[in-house]
């Protein structure tokens, strides 16, 4: 079964003061986000990989820049929605099986997808993480007794590291989540969702530590500067 992959690039991503989405801002190797994205995917899951873009703000470029690598999703609410009803779109339409999804400003290196691949390929349920930082404007989270996520968002106090924006939802679980992103509100991130699953319905998501890969996201000018600093060549990737 194909890989089911989803890139959220509907927002507006103001924050970073660019007159177009933020998945097509150009990094220092020549790509936009956008296209280091789609190579990262091809390169590590080749043709298996069925990847769906969620446009909404000035989508036709989005569409232009993915060319025939992509097929889309339309959120005509972008401008008043988060991505908790981005991500809700994606998977009610997305063909059986898991789906990975990925932020459309995540700036990471290759080898970050191979660390991720046995966990997809088990078919479990994860947050990818960062340990080595804890903003506190960030998306954080803590375990259970079992070693599980118990809490995740930017609310979170005593956080043991970041969310990445890099996750993973196994099938059995996928109509969890879509229920529990029904519920949240249109503002709330896909991570409410994720942490209403796990109070109410005890799905167990894992936290997969992917401090040693660089990875970033794309929310201010320091973070395009770090994100500028990452070798994310993959040769033999570019078109």
């Amino acid at each position: 079964m194909p890989l089911n992959v989803v890139i959220l690039a509907a927002g507006m991503g103001t924050r970073l003061g660019r007159p177009h989405p933020k998945p097509l801002t150009r990094l220092a190797d020549g790509r936009t986000i956008q296209r280091q994205q789609l190579d990262h995917l091809r390169a590590t899951f080749g043709d298996d990989a069925h990847v769906t873009i969620v446009v909404g703000f000035k989508k036709d470029l989005i569409m232009e820049e993915s060319g025939d690598r992509a097929n889309f999703v339309y959120n005509e609410s972008y401008d008043q929605t988060n991505t908790s009803k981005s991500l809700l779109k994606a998977l009610r339409l997305s063909p059986p099986g898991g789906v990975l999804w990925m932020n459309g400003d995540v700036v990471f290196v290759p080898g970050l997808l191979d660390e991720l691949r046995p966990a997809i390929e088990a078919d479990r349920s994860f947050v990818a993480v960062n340990t080595e930082s804890v903003a506190d404007e960030e998306v954080k989270y803590t375990l259970d007794a079992a070693g599980y996520i118990a809490e995740l968002s930017k609310k979170v106090v005593g956080g043991l590291g970041e969310a990445v924006g890099i996750n993973y939802i196994s099938a059995a679980h996928k109509a969890t989540l879509i229920e529990h992103l029904d519920l949240v509100d249109d503002q709330e991130y896909f991570e409410g969702g994720i942490e209403g699953a796990i109070r109410t319905a005890g799905m167990q998501v894992s936290a997969i530590d992917i401090s040693a890969y660089g990875c970033v996201e794309v929310d201010f000018e320091p973070d395009l500067t770090k994100a500028n600093e990452l070798d994310s060549t993959e040769p033999g990737v570019r078109d």
